[in-house]
């Protein structure tokens, strides 16, 4: 899966870009406070992908 369209997808839901880091992007979830690790690679894996939505508490994307 494309990077963008994970991003795009977590927007979409509520969450937001917290902070950047050296090799990941942080992304938080204002209602369910929780927050998670976007590697900077320009394919994610779909299994991490659901993680993330999992990790974020949002609906996995497919």
């Amino acid at each position: 899966m494309k990077r963008n369209k994970l991003l795009k997808y977590l927007h979409s839901q509520g969450c937001d870009l917290l902070r950047e880091g050296s090799k990941h992007s942080w992304w938080y979830n204002p209602v369910l406070n929780k927050r998670s690790a976007i590697p900077r690679h320009s394919e994610v894996k779909d299994i991490l992908a659901v993680k993330i939505c999992k990790d974020l508490g949002v609906v996995p994307i497919k």
